[in-house]
């Protein structure tokens, strides 16, 4: 398995282009309203889970009809619609799981799905984790060599400290390269970077790395 999906509820202009990852290897989970942002986009996802708190009666009805699997959870619980199809995601044991619906909308809900996308990284090194939408993909980087190669949908990169400074930070490749510099907590001068070469390196020895692929629209 090399995908999953995770659309979560977030505002459907939030909702990354999903066409390249129709394939017969992808695995698609809808989380509450997300399960409804798939199928308006033509896609029906494996399985829904979550309180469905957020579609109407009708809506659900359309959902339970359109998809194999639907679990229905209580409102009261621990865990957020998010975390429960991520959860899912897992079990089919993907490469990748992309998260996407997870932006946009409130901003304390970015903001725990941003530290969601750290834990998840931090616990499960053999996945990688991607928050994406239609003009962002961000993940977050562990201590060590990465080589990433030039994606035209994202003409710039940015990189910021995600809890304690990242030090030893390398890049070549890009138009503004750097050698075993310290990424402080709350320093912005390593924002809106472009790379220069087909593939670009990016290494750092300690810290947790916050990394933004971005465009403009």
């Amino acid at each position: 398995m090399k995908f999953a999906v995770v659309c979560a509820g977030g505002p459907i202009t939030e909702i990354a282009n999903l066409t390249r990852f129709q394939k017969e290897d992808t695995v698609f989970i809808g989380a509450d309203r997300g399960a409804m942002h798939l199928l308006q986009k033509g896609i029906v996802p494996h399985e829904a889970v979550g309180d469905f708190d957020s579609v109407t009666e009708e809506e659900y009805k359309k959902i339970v009809a359109s998809v194999a699997t639907v679990d229905l959870f209580k409102s009261e619980k621990d865990e957020t619609d998010t975390e429960l199809a991520v959860a899912r995601a897992l079990s089919y044991r993907p490469e990748r799981i992309l998260l996407t619906g997870v932006t946009g909308g409130r901003l304390d809900h970015t903001e725990s799905n941003l530290h969601l996308l750290y834990r998840l990284q931090t616990t499960y090194s053999d996945t990688q984790f991607i928050i994406c939408n239609q003009t962002n993909e961000l993940s977050i980087l562990t201590p060590g060599t990465y080589d990433l190669p030039t994606d035209k949908r994202f003409p710039y990169i940015s990189f910021f400290s995600f809890g304690g400074n990242v030090t030893g930070l390398t890049l070549l490749g890009f138009r503004y390269d750097t050698q075993n510099e310290t990424l402080e907590t709350g320093m912005t001068k390593f924002t809106s970077n472009e790379p220069t070469e087909e593939v670009c390196t990016i290494s750092f020895q300690e810290g947790i790395c916050l990394m933004v692929r971005s465009s403009d629209s």
